[in-house]
């Protein structure tokens, strides 16, 4: 099978993103109380989506988010409580109830991150999931409201996975400019 043209898979992939689940993340993310946050995770180019979007999250869009791509607080848990499960015991350090957490997992099959999510419906955190790969991902399951990007490529849901989020953030910059 024939490979996708990489601009042509992306902007068929721009064209499916589902502006109710957007509406609902914006809503999520901006009726939170005073005393929650915002937590990202990912791997890999995930870890750096997650990052890059705290940051707007904070600065840009006034909201309070943090990400756990820390090298000492990850090797430090991975190293003690294992790779599949240092996510989820970050959380057990940093969560509490009412948080939302972000999980960007291009397969969705990213044991360390289902077990974050499995780990924050337990703490009382509301769910936002990004994947890719199949649409039978354990990932897509367990969030309040999943993003799903239907392709093979990497670079394709990884690159749309950072459009959703940076969609969202200027959404809420916009809201917050017109209010």
């Amino acid at each position: 099978m024939k490979k996708k043209d990489f601009i042509i898979e992306i902007k068929e992939n721009i064209s499916k993103i589902n502006q109710t689940k957007v509406k609902s993340a914006i809503s999520l993310l901006t009726k939170q109380k005073k005393n929650n946050k915002i937590i990202l995770a990912g791997n890999g180019a995930s870890a750096s989506i997650s990052s890059h979007v705290s940051i707007d999250l904070t600065k840009a869009a006034g909201l309070r988010a943090i990400n756990f791509n820390e090298a000492n607080l990850l090797t430090c848990f991975s190293n003690d409580y294992g790779y599949e499960n240092w996510t989820s015991k970050a959380l057990d350090f940093y969560a509490i109830p009412g948080d939302v957490i972000i999980l960007v997992s291009s397969s969705g099959t990213s044991k360390n991150i289902t077990n974050a999510a499995k780990k924050a419906k337990k703490i009382g955190l509301k769910i936002i999931t990004l994947s890719g790969f199949s649409k039978k991902n354990s990932l897509l399951k367990l969030g309040d409201i999943n993003f799903h990007v239907d392709s093979k490529n990497y670079n394709v849901i990884e690159s749309l996975h950072l459009i959703i989020l940076l969609l969202i953030v200027e959404k809420i910059i916009d809201a917050k400019k017109n209010s």
